[in-house]
């Protein structure tokens, strides 16, 4: 038996202590004796409400503890917990007065698993984007091969820009760089992105390169989120996505249609080397000249072929047509008054040339031509 109660001095000075007053001074002993700690255990009962505020129990083999988790602790994990996780909770023990319940306020939480949290909405995300046919290898588009405008997604105070730049310059200078600025990191980051991809859809670009520098995977968090890869996979012209290090791999980078490890190699593969062109322009320079030089003679043989050919057919022409008039010559001979008067004849003609056939045009007295074979006579009829 323990020591005996004093029923009359365990009351308050006002006689029997209240419901209010319990739970207030078990709070205030609980959160004076217990300060913040880190509490291992398995997730069950989880729910999420409308205000953001998460809701569920923490238990063991031996026992259970309720825990919340307010809004403005849990907006930056990527997904919520679910049942039957082992998790690792930072948090500060206190009451919850209006129900009389201990209760756990989290501002940490951790998945005891690889990768936590981080990696479940990784893997949820990707399951999504894949069912949608968002990551099949045939939707890949190729780069252009002479751009003209590359629109660049990233931070401007970055040194990501710079390297773009750099190597934009000295492979294609002649290519347009038009830089949207955007927040990569942080809680407004994911928002951030998809309104700069937005406004680039309404832009006359070429290739698109979306870059940021190495992090942890809280600072990558916004190239891991279903919304920007959705977007980025809606863009109308093709998408390098170079985030983070060459060893990272986000959402991002699997459904653009090319993955560069670094910024450097994605300016580099949206881009041709202007040393290169040149030679590859020579030496076409060369095989047009020679292909135009061999054609030239292939012409200039044939055009002498052809020369050949029209001469001979306009001397077969020439021939043929001297032959021909040549016919007609003697047909047209033979057929001349003037082979007739070779033969004796004689034609009498009046002073306007017209031709004496009968003796009434002959009255007494007429003057008229008598044309014969080596000339004219004139004459007077008698």
């Amino acid at each position: 038996m323990g020591a005996p109660v004093d029923l009359f001095a365990a009351a308050s000075t006002e006689g029997a202590w209240t419901v209010a007053e319990v739970t207030r001074r078990a709070r205030a002993v609980i959160e004076a004796g217990l300060p913040p700690l880190w509490v291992r255990g398995e997730v069950a009962g989880f729910k999420a409400w409308r205000s953001g505020h998460w809701y569920f129990s923490l238990r063991d083999k031996a026992a259970q503890i309720r825990c919340v988790m307010f809004a403005k602790q849990n907006y930056m994990l990527p997904t919520p917990p679910v049942d039957g996780m082992q998790v690792f909770v930072f948090a500060r023990p206190s009451m919850y007065e209006e129900k009389g319940e201990f209760q756990l306020t989290v501002m940490e939480l951790l998945s005891t698993e690889q990768g936590g949290l981080w990696k479940l909405a990784f893997e949820k995300a990707k399951a999504a984007l894949m069912k949608d046919g968002l990551l099949d290898p045939a939707r890949k588009r190729h780069m252009p091969k002479f751009p003209r405008r590359i629109a660049v997604v990233t931070s401007p105070d970055g040194a990501v820009l710079r390297d773009i730049q750099a190597v934009v310059g000295r492979r294609w200078p002649v290519a347009e760089l038009i830089v949207v600025p955007a927040q990569v990191q942080g809680a407004k980051a994911e928002a951030s992105v998809c309104s700069a991809l937005n406004r680039i859809r309404r832009l006359p670009v070429d290739v698109l390169i979306v870059g940021r520098g190495g992090g942890s995977i809280e600072d990558l968090w916004a190239s891991n989120s279903e919304r920007v890869a959705r977007a980025v996979a809606a863009m109308p012209m093709p998408v390098i996505s170079a985030v983070g290090h060459e060893t990272d791999v986000t959402l991002c980078d699997l459904v653009a249609d090319l993955r560069a490890a670094t910024p450097s190699a994605a300016a580099e593969a949206a881009t041709p080397d202007r040393a290169e062109v040149l030679a590859q322009c020579g030496v076409l320079g060369q095989r047009l000249a020679r292909a135009l030089r061999i054609a030239s003679r292939h012409v200039v043989e044939r055009l002498d072929r052809t020369g050949d050919r029209l001469v001979r057919c306009m001397e077969n022409r020439l021939e043929k047509s001297g032959a021909l008039l040549t016919a007609h010559s003697a047909r047209l001979d033979a057929l001349s008054p003037l082979r007739v008067l070779g033969r004796g004849y004689a034609v009498a003609r009046d002073t306007d040339g017209r031709v004496l056939k009968r003796v009434a045009q002959l009255p007494t007295g007429k003057a008229f031509r008598l044309r014969v074979t080596d000339g004219e006579v004139n004459g007077r009829v008698q």
